[in-house]
């Protein structure tokens, strides 16, 4: 057999599957995972169990429909394929059957912005696309629609998908889809839910853009997302500074 190409990013592929299953935010084969690629992305192999996933079960793919080695992508292959194709900022992606997202997603439910956390998909709602097909083109154009300035998305009648720039973010952000969907779903059982105003996301959506970001990192218009407190222990600008600091003449 060839030496496998890209060994350290399918071996990364078959530790998020793992932990995907681990998470209980998958169950069995159902789900599926890929990374991108210089020359297209890396996905999982139709039906085989995770547990005996190899390298060579981990499909190299191109962004034209064809596939090296002897293993048959997975059968969602074309869902991959397309956000990579429109979403340039997609670098990897994770697709399950997680459960409460995948009953929302049985109901047609569009999760509104019950709780300001809606915001990880990317915008004031998780939408949920129509019904297609496993594996067909229609699954992935109505996919493609629903997740219109989106990052995550539920599948009407079968699950969900999200992409991030890396297998960790897109992994976070599908159990982050099963929790907010788990948050939904039960406050449903005890009445209507609050939704917060459209001005209400808009401010939590700018401050999601700069999370993780330190203060030297924001830009003039950035919105902080924590409100920091006084820092106690700020240097002090040293001496050489002072010094070096233009003196201003005094006007004559």
């Amino acid at each position: 057999m060839a030496k496998l190409k890209y060994l350290d990013l399918r071996n990364e592929v078959i530790a998020t599957c793992l932990k995907m299953n681990e998470e209980g935010i998958n169950q069995g084969t159902s789900g599926n995972v890929s990374v991108r690629t210089p020359e297209g992305f890396l996905i999982t192999a139709s039906g085989v169990p995770y547990h005996r996933m190899k390298p060579e079960h981990v499909v190299e793919m191109d962004l034209d429909g064809g596939y090296v080695g002897e293993y048959l992508p997975s059968t969602e292959w074309r869902m991959h394929m397309d956000i990579f194709k429109h979403r340039p900022e997609a670098g990897a992606i994770v697709h399950t059957h997680s459960v409460y997202a995948t009953a929302l997603a049985c109901l047609k439910k569009d999760i509104p912005p019950f709780h300001y956390m809606i915001g990880i998909g990317g915008g004031t709602t998780i939408r949920c696309s129509d019904y297609a097909e496993f594996g067909t083109q229609k699954l992935s154009d109505v996919m493609l629609k629903a997740l219109e300035d989106r990052s995550a998305c539920l599948l009407g009648n079968h699950g969900q998908i999200a992409f991030g720039p890396n297998l960790e973010k897109a992994l976070w952000r599908a159990g982050e889809v099963e929790t907010i969907s788990h948050q939904y779903w039960a406050a449903l059982q005890a009445g209507k839910p609050v939704i917060l105003s459209k001005g209400q996301m808009t401010s939590v959506l700018a401050r999601f853009k700069t999370y993780g970001k330190q203060p030297d990192e924001l830009g003039k218009d950035d919105a902080p997302a924590v409100q920091a407190p006084v820092r106690r222990d700020a240097p002090k600008k040293s001496a050489r500074a002072a010094e070096s600091k233009p003196v201003k003449k005094a006007k004559r």
